[in-house]
C-alpha cells in the first residue's frame, strides 16, 4: 500500500510539472516526455514513445492527456492512469482559471505581451524538435517514406492554396496504407514464399529419394 501511493504520488508530481512547464500543446510537451520518462526516468523505451504518441494521435482526446493516461496505466494501473491524467490537467486548469478572472486586463500588460512573444519562438522550435525525434526513431522502409513524403507535400499544398483539409484524414488515409502493406500484400508476399520454399523442399526430398 505504502509503494502504491508512494509511485502513485511520483506519477502525479512528475505530470504536474510538466503541465505546469509546457507551453504550446501537446507536442511541445514530447521532448520533455522524451527526456523526463525516457531519459531520466528509464520508465518506456524510445520505441515504446513513438508508438505511444502515435496512438494518442489516432485516438480522440489531446496528445498530452492521451500520453499521460497511458504512461500512468503503464506505471500504475488504472489509479496510475487517473493520477497521471489528474497531474497533467491540474496545472492548466489552475492557471487559465486565474487568468479566466482578468483576462482583457491580462493581455494589456506590456511585460506579458512580450513574454507571448518569447514563449512561441520557443514553442516553435519545441515542435520541430519533436517532429526530427520522431523521424529519426520511425521504421524506415519504402512504406513509410513514401507517407512522409505524400503527406509533406499535400501539408505544403494545403497550406499555400488554403484549402479546408482535416489532419485526421491523414491519420487515417496513413492507417489504411498500413493496413494495407503490412496486414494484405505482406502476408500475401509472406504466403507464396512459404509455398515457394515448400515446393522447393519437396523438389529435393525427391532428388534425394
Amino acid at each position: 500500500m505504502k509503494e502504491r501511493i508512494k509511485n502513485s504520488l511520483s506519477l502525479f508530481v512528475a505530470f504536474f510539472k510538466l503541465g505546469l512547464f509546457t507551453f504550446g500543446g501537446g507536442y511541445a510537451m514530447i521532448p520533455l516526455l522524451q527526456n523526463e520518462f525516457v531519459t531520466k526516468r528509464g520508465w518506456i523505451e524510445e520505441s515504446d514513445l513513438v508508438d505511444m504518441i502515435t496512438i494518442s494521435e489516432s485516438t480522440p482526446g489531446p496528445v498530452a492527456i492521451n500520453c499521460a493516461t497511458y504512461i500512468g496505466y503503464s506505471r500504475g494501473g488504472v489509479l496510475g492512469s487517473v493520477v497521471a491524467t489528474l497531474g497533467v490537467i491540474t496545472p492548466p486548469f489552475i492557471i487559465i482559471y486565474l487568468i479566466s478572472l482578468f483576462f482583457s486586463k491580462f493581455l494589456e500588460i506590456e511585460m506579458v505581451a512580450a513574454a507571448f512573444k518569447g514563449i512561441s519562438i520557443a514553442v516553435a522550435v519545441l515542435i520541430f524538435y519533436a517532429a526530427v525525434k520522431l523521424l529519426k526513431n520511425f521504421k524506415k522502409n519504402v512504406l513509410s517514406i513514401i507517407i512522409l513524403i505524400l503527406v509533406a507535400v499535400a501539408s505544403i499544398l494545403i497550406e499555400i492554396f488554403s484549402l479546408n483539409f482535416s489532419a485526421i484524414y491523414f491519420i487515417l488515409i496513413g492507417g489504411i496504407s498500413g493496413i494495407l502493406f503490412y496486414g494484405v500484400f505482406k502476408n500475401l508476399k509472406n504466403k507464396k514464399k512459404s509455398q515457394l520454399e515448400t515446393k522447393i523442399d519437396a523438389a529435393d526430398n525427391k532428388e534425394e529419394n
